[in-house]
């Protein structure tokens, strides 16, 4: 059920930077790349797309958009892609845009960073479904030297993780926690039918995996590792939020954005 009364932001106002900011920039050039695949297309097929690959749903919002496809990239943290037609009434040959718009509780919790990044990723899978096109790189068993350097900075805020947080956790993750004899096991599927695990144990540190039914037809390896980040990211953010009297390690207090630290008092770091 959709929840009432839900307010919309964009991404400058998740920025707070007070100026335009580049991911302004990164959503208008997605909405120019792609507003064309959309011009006359197949509302079934849509439907279809949004819901069995993305686990989403088309719908209207209130801002006389034509539709809008809303996904959950968290629980409270919602991404709403409103979609617009308008002929070439300018004369630039623009015909049709794209607005961004994140709604959710914890929505500011979530940098401007990752949720353009998010939404790159969607739009990409909905143009090869589209298109009938699988996903290029499929190197599911390789971890990429980023996320090898992820998996470094973000295994130490683990520590901090109690067998009281997990109903907490997983209710904020949206995903199945386990504690381990040395640790944790994280299971969130991240859209129908993909999953990403990731395992910490107090000795041999952080490690994470991605498979599923749908994993090699709708994500290539390079986006998925990008997802497991974020579900990275979003649970440092739980231990952040729920062990401030403690001595964390910095990497911590980055996860989040601007508005947020703005909110809070914090000083604003950048990964």
């Amino acid at each position: 059920m959709k929840p009432e009364n839900r307010k919309f932001m964009t991404i400058g106002q998740i920025d707070a930077t007070g100026v335009r900011g580049p991911h302004e920039k990164e959503l208008e050039d997605i909405s120019k790349a792609k507003f064309n695949l959309f011009i006359d297309i197949d509302s079934n097929k849509l439907e279809s797309i949004v819901k069995e690959d993305l686990g989403g749903e088309v719908e209207h919002i209130g801002f006389s958009e034509d539709w809008t496809i809303t996904i959950e990239m968290f629980p409270d943290v919602d991404i709403h892609m409103s979609y617009s037609y308008f002929g070439d009434e300018f004369g630039d040959d623009i015909e049709a845009e794209f607005k961004f718009y994140f709604s959710g509780n914890h929505v500011t919790w979530v940098p401007g960073e990752d949720s353009a990044t998010f939404v790159d990723i969607v739009m990409d899978l909905i143009e090869r479904k589209l298109k009938g096109e699988e996903p290029f790189e499929k190197k599911y068993d390789l971890k990429s030297d980023l996320m090898e350097r992820v998996l470094l900075q973000r295994g130490t805020p683990f520590k901090f993780l109690q067998e009281k947080d997990r109903e907490s956790l997983e209710n904020f993750l949206g995903a199945k926690v386990r504690k381990t004899v040395n640790g944790w096991l994280i299971k969130r599927e991240i859209f129908p039918q993909i999953f990403t695990e990731i395992t910490w144990d107090k000795e041999s540190g952080l490690d994470i995996k991605f498979y599923g039914e749908n994993l090699a037809k709708n994500l290539g390896s390079y986006h998925v590792e990008f997802i497991g980040i974020f579900v990275l990211n979003h649970i440092l953010r739980y231990i952040t939020v729920n062990n401030l009297d403690e001595d964390l390690p910095d990497i911590c207090y980055i996860m989040f954005s601007r508005l947020y630290t703005k909110e809070h008092g914090w000083d604003h770091r950048t990964r």
